[in-house]
Order: C-alpha cells, then sequence, then structure tokens
C-alpha cells in the first residue's frame, strides 16, 4: 500500500505541472490581448510600496535623531543625589548665605534660584571720573586681592590693593530665625604711598531682586539710603540697615556726602552699566572747614537700550576721605531674641572670635606649625585655601547645548550647581576637571561641603550619562563668555577628576549618601566606555578634537583638559589616548570601592581595573620604543610646522589682506605613536598604574629628572624641552599652554605618585623617595616667592623664570600647594 500510495503521488504531480503549464500559457495570451496597461499598475504599486517604506524608514530614523537629542536635554532619570529642598534655609541655614558671587570683588547672596543680592562697588574720585570697580577684572590692574580667612561658612576677610587705596572687606555670620539668620559687612578704607591730600571716594553699597521680591527704601532727609526693608520667597522679611562711617577706629563719626539710587533693574548682569550711566559730577563734597570738591554721584537712571526692567535695585552711595570704616548689617524678620545688632564692638569680637577659631582649625587639620614652616608661609597657606571657600559660587541656569543630531544647540534643563570656582577675575564659573582638583583640598577641610559639591555636579548629568565640561548656568556668568565658547558639544568629555576627590570621602562618606551617588557614578561611568571607547578593545580615545586640522600646528584636545598638548597631528578614528586609558582605570578602582561600600557587586569594575592595569598590555598599546616613553597613537607626521601664508594682491581701493600663519605638512602622516613626551607620558606613573618592579618605571623616573626634559627648578614642565613642540605657538593667535610650563595640578599627582612608590617596596623606592623630595622644595619655593612679589597664586608658571602666568588670580587648583605642604595625599 506504501509504494502504492507514491506511485499515485507520483502521476498526480506531474498532472499538476502540466495543468499549470497550460494555465500559464492562457494568462500570457490574455495579457498580451489587454496591453502594456497591467505592468504599468505593477509598476506604480510596486513604486509606492518602496516609497511607503523608504519614509516609514525616514520617520524612523527622524524619530530616532528627535528621541536621541530630547535624551541629551532630559535629566538624569535615577533620584537625585542631593535630596530635594537640602540646600534651604531649613535644611542648611549655615550655608544659605554665603560670598556666592565669586566673579565680583565682594558681594553675598543666597542659594536660591531668584536670590536677593548684595554688593559692593568703589569708585576712586578724579578728574575723568575714575574706574567703577565691581567685578573682577584682570584688566582692572590691581595690585592684589584676594581672601586671607574665610571658612566657607562663618565669616571672612579680605585685603584689596588698588592703586594707593587698601580696601579690607570682612564679614560675620549669625544664626537665627528659620531664614538662614542675620550677617555683618565692614568695609575699613586707608591709603598708602605718596602724602598729600586724600582723595576722595565712593563706597557703593547695594541689594537687587532678580524677578522676585519686594524692596523698600528707608531715607533720612530724602538723601541718605537709612536701611532697606523687603521680602523674598525664601528669605521673608528682613532690614538691611548702612551705619554711618566713622574713623578707622570704628567709634569716631566721619563726615561723608550721601547719596542713593532706586531704579528698575535689566538684569544683574548689567548692575555695573547701570549705575556707570547714572553718574553725574555735579555734586560737591564740602567738609566742614575743607576745600569744596566736585564728585561723581548717582544721580538718575534712564534705562539701558533693549532690556525691559526685571527686578529693583537699590543703591547707598558714601563719599569720603579716607581712612574710614563703613559697616552693614542685615537682620532677618525671623530671627527673635537676638542679643544686639552685630556691629561695632559686638562685630569686632565676633571677627577675632571666628579669625582665632579659623587658626585653630587650620594647624589642626593641615599642621603646618608642627612641620616647622614659620609664620609667613603659613599665613600663604591660609590665604590659599580661603580664596578657593571665597570662590565658591552657586548658579542656576540651563547649559546651551549642541548636538552632532541637531542643527542648532538646544537650551538643557534648568539646574543649580554648588561648586568652587578656578579663577574669580577669567573663570568664575564651574568646570568639572577643575572641580575634582578643587575637592582634593576643600575634602580635607570641610568633608560635609566637598560632599555636596560632588552631589550637585553629578545632579548635572543627563539621561545618557553625561555631563557638561563646562557650567555657564545665569545670566551674570554668560556675560563672563565669549559667544563661540557657550556652547557645550554632546559628544565631548572631560576627566572624571571627581573620582579622585571621592575615593579620599568614601571611607568615612555616609552609606545613604553613598547610595544616592551609585547610580549616576555608574551611568557616567558607563557613559565613558560607550562613547569614548577607542579603535581597539581597552583603548580609549577623547572625542572633539578640533574638527580644522589645517588651521593649527597640532589640533586642540579640550575634552582632555590639557587643549594644546601634542597629540596625533591628523586627528582620526584610529587615535589611542594614553591619559585616558588611565583615568579610565582609576574609574574602575573607584566605582569598585563604592561598590564593596555599599554590598553591590562589584566583579565588572574589578576586571576592568585589572584588564587596564595590565603592565603588559599597557606597554604593547602605548610603549614607544623611539621615545623611550609611554605615548599616545594616531596618524602622526613629525614634520609640520605653521608658515605665513601668501595672499593675494589687494583689489585697487581696497586695504591689502591680512597674512595668516597656517600648517604645512612637510611628511605624510602615517600610524605611528606620538613623539612628545611630557605630562601624558607620565599618566601611568601618575595614576599609579605602573608597579613598583615596572622595568619602565626607572625611564620615567629618568625622564622626570631630567634637566633636559622635564625638570625645571619650579616643577615640572607639561612638554619636554627637547620635544619638536616645545613652546611652540598652535596659530598666529594662540600661544604655547600646555607645552612647557609647570602646572601646579599635575605636580601635585606626580607628588602623590612618588610617595607612593618611595613608601612601595621596589628598586625604584629610595630614587623616587629623592625625587619626591626635590621636587616637593622647588613647587612650594617658587609658588611662595611668586605669591610674595605678584600677590596671586597663578594659572600655571614659567618654566624658564618661575613666574606666575596666565590668568590670575588663581586659586583652583594651584591652592593644591597647602596639600604639598602637608604632605597630605
Amino acid at each position: 500500500m506504501a509504494g502504492e500510495r507514491r506511485r499515485r503521488g507520483g502521476e498526480g504531480a506531474r498532472e499538476r505541472t502540466r495543468e499549470r503549464t497550460r494555465e500559464r500559457g492562457v494568462r500570457r495570451e490574455r495579457e498580451q490581448q489587454r496591453g502594456p496597461g497591467r505592468g504599468r499598475v505593477a509598476l506604480v504599486v510596486t513604486a509606492a510600496a518602496a516609497a511607503l517604506a523608504l519614509g516609514l524608514a525616514a520617520a524612523v530614523a527622524e524619530w530616532n535623531r528627535w528621541s536621541a537629542a530630547a535624551r541629551l536635554v532630559t535629566p538624569h532619570p535615577a533620584p537625585p543625589a542631593l535630596p530635594p529642598g537640602s540646600t534651604g534655609p531649613l535644611a542648611s541655614p549655615h550655608r544659605f548665605w554665603g560670598t556666592y558671587r565669586p566673579h565680583v570683588y565682594f558681594g553675598m547672596k543666597t542659594r536660591s534660584p531668584r536670590a536677593l543680592v548684595t554688593g559692593l562697588m568703589w569708585l576712586q574720585q578724579g578728574a575723568g571720573g575714575g574706574s567703577l570697580r565691581h567685578t573682577c577684572e584682570q584688566s582692572d590692574g590691581l595690585s592684589r586681592y584676594g581672601w586671607l580667612m574665610h571658612d566657607g561658612e562663618n565669616f571672612g576677610i579680605q585685603e584689596i590693593e588698588d592703586g594707593g587705596l587698601v580696601l579690607k572687606t570682612e564679614f560675620v555670620k549669625r544664626a537665627g530665625g528659620e531664614h538662614g539668620g542675620d550677617w555683618s559687612w565692614r568695609i575699613t578704607a586707608r591709603t598708602q604711598g605718596a602724602g598729600g591730600p586724600a582723595p576722595l571716594l565712593s563706597l557703593f553699597f547695594y541689594v537687587a531682586t532678580d524677578g522676585q521680591g519686594t524692596l523698600q527704601p528707608q531715607l533720612e532727609n530724602g538723601t541718605r539710603l537709612a536701611a532697606v526693608t523687603g521680602t523674598a520667597e525664601e528669605l521673608g522679611r528682613f532690614t538691611l540697615t548702612f551705619l554711618r562711617p566713622t574713623a578707622e577706629n570704628g567709634e569716631d563719626p566721619k563726615y561723608a556726602s550721601y547719596n542713593y539710587l532706586e531704579a528698575a533693574s535689566p538684569g544683574l548682569h548689567r548692575l555695573t552699566e547701570v549705575v556707570r550711566s547714572s553718574l553725574s559730577n555735579r555734586f560737591v563734597f564740602a567738609p566742614p572747614g575743607g576745600p569744596r570738591r566736585r564728585f561723581f554721584a548717582v544721580d538718575a537712571f534712564g534705562g539701558l537700550p533693549g532690556e525691559p526692567p526685571r527686578g529693583r535695585l537699590l543703591l547707598h552711595q558714601v563719599t569720603l576721605e579716607p581712612p574710614a570704616t563703613v559697616e552693614v548689617t542685615f537682620e532677618s524678620g525671623s530671627a527673635a531674641g537676638r542679643p544686639r545688632r552685630l556691629a561695632g564692638g559686638a562685630l569686632s569680637a565676633a571677627l577675632a572670635r571666628h579669625a582665632a577659631e579659623f587658626e585653630r582649625r587650620f594647624e589642626e587639620t593641615f599642621g603646618l606649625g608642627r612641620k616647622g614652616f614659620p609664620p609667613p608661609q603659613r599665613r600663604f597657606a591660609q590665604a590659599a585655601l580661603s580664596e578657593l571657600l571665597g570662590g565658591v559660587g552657586y548658579f542656576h541656569g540651563h547649559s546651551l547645548v549642541q548636538s552632532p543630531l541637531q542643527e542648532r544647540p538646544a537650551p538643557g534643563p534648568e539646574a543649580a550647581l554648588f561648586t568652587a570656582v578656578p579663577s574669580r577675575s577669567f573663570f568664575p564659573r564651574g568646570f568639572l576637571w577643575d572641580e575634582g582638583f578643587h575637592q582634593l583640598l576643600l575634602a580635607r577641610w570641610d568633608p560635609a561641603l566637598s560632599r555636596e559639591v560632588i552631589a550637585h555636579w553629578l545632579d548635572l548629568m543627563n539621561a545618557e550619562g553625561w555631563i557638561p565640561r563646562e557650567q555657564i548656568l545665569g545670566e551674570e556668568a554668560r556675560a563672563k563668555v565669549p559667544p563661540e565658547f557657550l556652547l557645550q558639544h554632546s559628544e565631548t568629555a572631560n576627566p572624571p577628576t571627581l573620582l579622585l576627590a571621592l575615593q579620599r570621602l568614601l571611607p568615612a562618606a555616609p552609606p545613604p549618601y553613598l547610595r544616592r551617588l551609585f547610580p549616576r557614578l555608574h551611568a557616567w561611568y558607563d557613559w565613558y566606555n560607550r562613547t569614548q571607547a577607542g579603535p581597539l578593545p581597552l583603548t580609549f580615545r577623547w572625542r572633539g578634537r578640533d574638527p580644522q586640522p589645517e588651521r593649527f600646528l597640532n589640533p586642540k584636545t579640550l575634552a582632555s583638559g590639557l587643549d594644546d598638548y601634542p597629540r596625533a597631528s591628523h586627528p582620526s578614528p584610529e587615535e589611542r589616548h594614553l591619559d585616558l586609558r588611565c583615568w579610565m582605570a582609576l574609574a574602575s578602582r573607584v566605582l569598585a570601592e563604592a561598590a564593596e561600600r555599599l554590598g553591590e557587586p562589584a566583579g565588572p569594575y574589578r576586571e576592568m581595573e585589572r584588564a587596564l592595569s595590565d603592565n603588559q598590555l599597557l606597554e604593547r598599546l602605548h610603549w614607544a620604543p623611539e621615545l623611550g616613553a609611554f605615548a599616545d597613537y594616531g596618524n602622526h607626521s613629525e614634520a609640520v610646522g605653521l608658515r605665513w601664508q601668501r595672499v593675494a594682491p589687494a583689489a585697487p581701493g581696497q586695504p591689502p589682506p591680512a597674512p595668516r600663519l597656517v600648517r604645512e605638512v612637510r611628511e605624510a602622516p602615517r600610524p605611528r605613536f606620538v613623539g612628545a613626551l611630557g605630562y601624558v607620558s607620565l599618566f601611568p606613573l601618575l595614576l599609579q598604574l605602573l608597579r613598583p618592579d615596572s622595568p619602565r618605571l626607572p625611564a620615567v623616573l629618568a625622564a622626570v629628572r631630567s634637566e633636559r626634559q622635564l625638570w625645571t627648578p619650579f616643577g615640572l614642565r607639561s612638554l619636554a624641552r627637547d620635544s619638536p613642540l616645545y613652546m611652540q605657538r598652535n596659530t598666529q593667535h594662540d600661544p604655547p599652554y600646555w607645552r612647557g610650563s609647570v602646572w601646579v595640578n599635575i605636580n601635585y599627582l606626580a607628588l602623590r605618585a612618588l610617595r607612593g612608590y618611595a613608601e612601595a617596596e621596589g628598586p625604584q623606592r629610595e630614587r623616587a623617595a629623592e625625587i619626591y623630595r626635590e621636587l616637593r622644595h622647588n613647587l612650594m619655593a617658587n609658588l611662595y616667592r611668586q605669591y610674595g612679589e605678584s600677590g596671586f597664586l597663578w594659572e600655571h608658571y614659567s618654566d624658564s623664570t618661575g613666574r606666575g602666568q596666565g590668568c590670575h588670580p588663581f586659586a583652583g587648583w594651584s591652592a593644591l600647594v597647602v596639600l604639598v605642604m602637608a604632605e597630605d595625599y
């Protein structure tokens, strides 16, 4: 039966095949009779289906682009690292008020999105009106200014030298009530130098709102602003009182002329313009028995073009002859039962008490007296710490984000940031990689403050796990930044130096704090691994190098923090960046330690740490035999230079075009190690990835100690003196930056590492200890000498003379000299 079924099946199949053949023939005859119409219909249907498919694909692609772009400006979904409300006056009254306006010479505000702000301006009266001082500007040419004592919370003492004028600004806070308590200022003015009649000095004390709150002037005799009463959302009722000036002893009355201004404010970023535009010289200073002199004073304000009013400004002007003292008190309406006004003798006593406590705490924390440092050097270290603490600011606003997925920049979400700043004059805003170095020092002084700053930074993270490297939040911050630098590019990273500080804080950090941080730390770590991965496994590459290499001797790598440090001459996806690989090894280590403290799985982090710390793999990927050092790898030419481009003759009647320096490549690039020995070469040592018995450690130490390469009497230079790009300009307008100068942050990491190798068992132990002692002495001595000569800490220092360079004051990472003096790593 089975065989029979197969046969019948076979016959049936052949029969069905013959039938299908006859049917196809009939269909062809019919189609030929009908003509080509049906074929056209089929083509139309096919084309429509294809168009629909393409349209759907385009729609899906557009949706994906839109979704990715939306995530760039969407906050990360993890619970905030900083609990909501934790910075307000009830949860944190001791930090609610502060000198949180680092860009002004002296001023205070609250940690509020729309804060009430207070500040000081001054004007040395002259025939042409003199120069109005308000915001910290290098162009003001002040001899020196900076905080001498500041504890980051309760009080501060600052000295300012403006030509022959010396101002001392002091403040003290007093707890009480539900809105951050009271505070008082004392401004002492005196002159120094040549004799003769004292020049007139005008002090301008102001209070301003930014979109919310009320201000009511309280006048005496119609001209003197004696007080301001007001209300604000997070301050309740308050009274700001301007006391009459006294002689320098604080007791005898001092003759003064008074003026006041009440005006609509077009924004906090334009307060200087408001005051300057309202000045008139129709006023006369006429002390009893003294000469009459004209002076400039606030008169009437007619508004600024194109700026509608958004708040109120009340200003009290005091014009007098130094020496003199002026005090201002702020009293909260909710602070009941205060003993007496914090002024006069009470203010002097409070300042003395806080100064003594600061001295005691500073010695207890850093032990410089026990180490034998004399008083002048201890005062230098106190000033370095105080200027960093006095530069802590509170900012609110949104970043401007540029993504490759969008044609136009988009505003990020509204955000708040509590952070130190690198420089009050030039960089009065938050920088991601700077902040990790800042917190190494602040974590030692005030761990709770440091934990809060780190949490603020992690709360800036977007849904992708990215944190913009530069935070320009609010109009006051934006006013200090050229327009071309406002954009934050979404593919650009920055070294995760916050993890250096977090590693220091981990042992004593409260577990609930770490648990809030951990999801964001993981997202940040994952973002680096996803977006900054290199061409080979366990390699990494900074994104966002300068996109027009023909304009630069060596295209900058701003993401690395080392800006113009030489990298591969021709940016490409094949680059392997040594410093980023080392940062990721550190990140893996810190994430593992945090996970272990919380009882979370740490295996993947430890596995990555072991892989990135593998010295043999590190050598295979980054040891350059021809350089005798660790190096980057990429598409590189050593024969690159700048030359003046020939310009075409000018058209008749037109000015000749300006000559330009352009890049000239005299030898084609090829994949190779980058021939630049400098800070990047040291990263395996700086982050202590090299084993103490590494066969490469002697060569690294030799480069450190070689005067032909990195060693100077002032610290380690950033690029070896025998490097092809040592002290070379990057463009016609860009002088060398990280191409030879001495930078304190990297020298601190070098000292930290050398101390570690000196304490570890290994053949280079004694050599590391010897270099450590010499380098520490050189760095400390030069920073102290330059501070004494110039009055400032500087951004970086000349490798040939030791002189301060770049912007000043720069008590950002240059304040790490305090930890170097304390040998606290």
